[in-house]
């Protein structure tokens, strides 16, 4: 009798989930261990995969944890797209930015060092999507900015990126020791004490000369005291 060979069935996922949950299983590693400390062998293990399936998608680990970090800030961007569209006022626009910034950082805290002191040091980062999408990202600062000089609310004089940096930097500063693990930060607290002191320092501050100032109020009592004048009077 001839013995048919059977055929073994092969379980093929498509590359989109390959790639995703490779990107699952770095994020996981990358986060826990730190850039240094993970390896190839690791992730692979993780997403259930052999080490050259990963460079079948990913040129090096570098390479992989870029992927993970542009995944992130397009996840970030996203979530924010549909609430920022909806809010209005420059203050509240301005602090929902901050204290949804302040959040992903809170939540996230493993790819928020990641990108702070393993990418963004890189001398080519700047040639990368992470790069442009962190642009993207900032900008948004920015523009409510300008939305707010246009419509008269803040100062014509502002500088649009210069609050950027200022928001973004004192952000970086209030939660490194957080990064750290040394401490804590509470985001809405935050957000609302730095969004105030930018909303002020750009709204236009009404300065009056004093002798002026004591000129209208002469004028204010010498009003008053007619009225009064005329209510005192007997009638005619």
């Amino acid at each position: 009798m001839v013995q048919r060979k059977t055929k073994r069935t092969v379980n093929r996922l498509p590359p989109e989930r390959r790639i995703s949950d490779i990107m699952a299983a770095a994020r996981e590693v990358f986060t826990e261990k730190g850039y240094s400390e993970s390896l190839i062998s690791d992730i692979a293990e993780r997403a259930g995969v052999v080490e050259g399936t990963i460079y079948r998608f990913f040129t090096n680990k570098r390479d992989l944890l870029l992927r993970v970090a542009e995944e992130w800030y397009v996840e970030m961007i996203s979530k924010d797209a549909a609430g920022f569209e909806a809010v209005k006022g420059e203050w509240n626009r301005l602090h929902y930015l901050i204290y949804h910034h302040l959040l992903s950082i809170k939540r996230d805290p493993g790819l928020s060092r990641l990108v702070f002191l393993e990418l963004r040091p890189d001398p080519h980062y700047r040639e990368t999507r992470l790069f442009a999408l962190n642009r993207d990202y900032t900008r948004r600062i920015a523009d409510v900015v300008r939305e707010g000089m246009a419509n008269g609310v803040f100062r014509p004089d502002a500088s649009p990126s210069l609050v950027r940096d200022m928001v973004f930097g004192a952000v970086e500063h209030r939660t490194w020791w957080f990064l750290r693990g040394e401490g804590d930060f509470d985001p809405e607290d935050t957000a609302r004490a730095l969004t105030d002191m930018v909303y002020a320092g750009l709204t236009p501050q009404i300065t009056a000369n004093r002798d002026t100032l004591l000129a209208r109020l002469d004028v204010l009592a010498n009003r008053l005291e007619r009225a009064a004048d005329r209510l005192d009077a007997p009638p005619a």
